[in-house]
């Protein structure tokens, strides 16, 4: 129906759409107070997502779970170093960081990189592409938001002591 390279194409104008959307986001996250519910339910609406693996189609090998694994948590380690919150006032609030654009910016492109070269030398199947990127991409987030979330509880402990 497509052409591989309309695929490429589209896939990188997401992409980079999805960069753009969520540093707008996280610079209006700066400008207001943190809470610990915004930083709990990415992940939770995300696993949704892994309803996909109902369908044989997208169930990646085990060697493919694994190194998504392995890849999401080595990508989260850069997110967590981006992500510091900071006490303004009597409130939380999410510090604002260039680094952290870079690094997105950055992990989209290995991102395409790697969905390159697995559609091209190694012949994934798109579903099964769609199944490891999947896992890749909430293997990320998940230890993300949870680092966030132990150093917002850290903050807030320290706030409740004044």
């Amino acid at each position: 129906m497509f052409s591989k390279q309309f695929l490429v194409v589209a896939s990188l104008v997401v992409s980079l759409s999805m960069v753009v959307v969520v540093n707008l986001v996280r610079l209006k996250n700066t400008k207001k107070p943190a809470v610990a519910k915004k930083i709990i339910l990415p992940p939770l609406f995300m696993a949704s997502g892994a309803s996909m693996f109902i369908l044989p189609m997208f169930r990646p090998t085990l060697s493919e779970v694994l190194s998504s694994v392995v890849m999401g948590l080595l990508f989260s380690i850069v997110l967590i170093k981006t992500s510091k919150f900071e006490i303004r006032g009597n409130q939380i609030y999410l510090q604002k960081s260039k680094l952290f654009l870079v690094a997105l910016i950055g992990l989209v492109a290995l991102r395409m990189i790697g969905k390159i070269i697995l559609a091209e030398a190694i012949q994934i199947d798109p579903a099964q592409m769609s199944g490891i990127f999947f896992i890749l991409a909430f293997s990320m987030i998940l230890p993300w938001r949870i680092g966030m979330y132990v150093g917002f509880r850290r903050l807030e402990k320290q706030l409740n002591k004044l």
